[in-house]
């Protein structure tokens, strides 16, 4: 039977944050691999790790909290950024210790995530090229289908681009399971674990990269949705965050039977909902029976009050829908220190934001704001728009806090985070992840 170490690189940027971060495409190829290979996770990322146990790193009551870190030397694409940069995630040294004595393996599988993340894939390619050099290594995720070609430039002898994993299955030599849940057995201790009931995002925003990953919009089958969530459960997780792009899309299909059957089950969880809901989806009904099934965050796509800005972005949402949203939510039982706004920093276009207004109009309205740094992806509208100040060819330019405090300029930053920070002692408790009003890293 084939040895095959999953790897989910660590990340080497300026801040990063456990925001119910979890390398969910990897773990699905985990699971459908599972009973067809010898599988080992190996998660730099992962705060369960008995590393921890040793440090004083605090995490919240829900799972959330911050990664092992050390400073490292500044690339010279990012010099100008007045911030420290740091390596995130476990030490290197019990990466080959676990290739040691776990290895040999036939094929190590990488994750990729952000495309400015990639000296995180260097590093990983550079230990196995050293310390086993007969196996072979395969890339796959975000960064390699948004930056294909800067991804074969890494030294892997296969990069898997886009969905189709045709490829890959053809490289393991393997029949997956395509019905199998993802392999969350590969984590000694879990905390918190990941829902994704539908693939892509009906909406076409000018900003974001779902579009260029995903080819339309489909929900999962409700049994292996719920097969998921079981192994999940199993594993003593409570807490489950949802990564869909679109989770109230098509409610009656997706969301609402799998909470009918969550609340059916008797299982108390606690969900959230990172990637962000769409404020115009929001009904009385869907926000009683999320309420009532245990969510316990809401986070809700804003981004500006400028109507001018949010039509030629999307017209994904408006003001009225974030105020309606609100209103159904907190009616509905949501604790109003859970229910929170993102408004993006660092857009292209930010001199139409009104992004003071923009604050203070969600701020008013009882809940948290948190910023969202803009981060220039390639093959986006918006992103295209951004050559005009970075090097589009070079990934590591596309840094979202590299870009925002290089366009905006570090005091306007500290000025919109001070402002944030403002609205939300307003509201109370239950502080936002980065303690300064930004945004947590996450990726899929």
């Amino acid at each position: 039977m084939k040895k095959i170490l999953l790897v989910n690189p660590p990340i080497f940027d300026f801040t990063a944050f456990d925001f119910w971060m979890k390398p969910f495409g990897l773990l699905k190829i985990g699971g459908y691999l599972r009973n067809k290979a010898e599988i080992r996770l190996f998660d730099f990322m992962d705060r369960g790790h008995q590393l921890y146990s040793g440090h004083s790193l605090k995490k919240d009551r829900w799972g959330r909290g911050k990664f092992f870190s050390t400073r490292v030397e500044k690339p010279a694409a990012l010099e100008n950024c007045p911030m420290k940069f740091r390596r995130f995630g476990l030490p290197p040294e019990l990466f080959k210790q676990e290739l040691t004595e776990f290895g040999p393996f036939d094929f190590v599988l990488i994750q990729t995530g952000m495309t400015y993340w990639y000296p995180g894939i260097q590093e990983v390619i550079q230990t196995v090229r050293k310390t086993q050099p007969g196996t072979k290594i395969v890339l796959g995720g975000v960064y390699a289908t948004l930056c294909p070609e800067h991804a074969q430039k890494m030294g892997a002898d296969l990069v898997v681009s886009g969905l189709d994993l045709n490829p890959l299955w053809n490289t393991l030599a393997i029949t997956p399971d395509l019905k199998q849940p993802p392999f969350w057995e590969g984590y000694p201790v879990l905390t918190a674990g990941i829902i994704k009931l539908t693939e892509g995002c009906p909406h076409q925003c000018t900003y974001c990269s779902v579009s260029k990953v995903y080819e339309g919009f489909k929900v999962n089958s409700l049994k292996y949705s719920l097969d998921s969530l079981r192994v999940i459960y199993e594993k003593g997780a409570g807490n489950v965050a949802f990564y869909d792009d679109a989770l109230l899309f098509r409610w009656e299909q997706g969301l609402g039977p799998f909470l009918a059957k969550v609340i059916e089950s008797g299982r108390r969880m606690h969900f959230h909902t990172p990637n962000a809901l769409n404020t115009g989806m929001i009904n009385r009904d869907n926000a009683a029976m999320m309420v009532r099934a245990g969510f316990r965050h809401f986070y809700l796509g804003f981004e500006s009050r400028d109507r001018e800005w949010q039509n030629r972005t999307g017209a994904k949402a408006f003001s009225n829908d974030l105020a309606r949203a609100v209103e159904l939510l907190l009616g509905a039982g949501a604790d109003s220190r859970a229910v929170t706004a993102y408004i993006i920093i660092g857009h292209p276009d930010t001199d139409h934001q009104d992004l003071e207004g923009s604050i203070k109009y969600a701020g008013s309205l009882g809940i948290r704001v948190m910023l969202s740094e803009f981060a220039p992806i390639p093959g986006t509208p918006d992103g295209e728009k951004c050559g005009h100040w970075i090097e589009m060819d070079e990934p590591l330019e596309q840094n979202k806090t590299y870009f925002t405090n290089m366009l905006l300029g570090r005091e306007r930053v500290q000025e919109l985070k001070n402002l944030c920070s403002h609205q939300n002692l307003m509201i109370g408790d239950n502080p936002s992840p980065g303690g300064d009003g930004t945004e947590g890293s996450l990726y899929e």
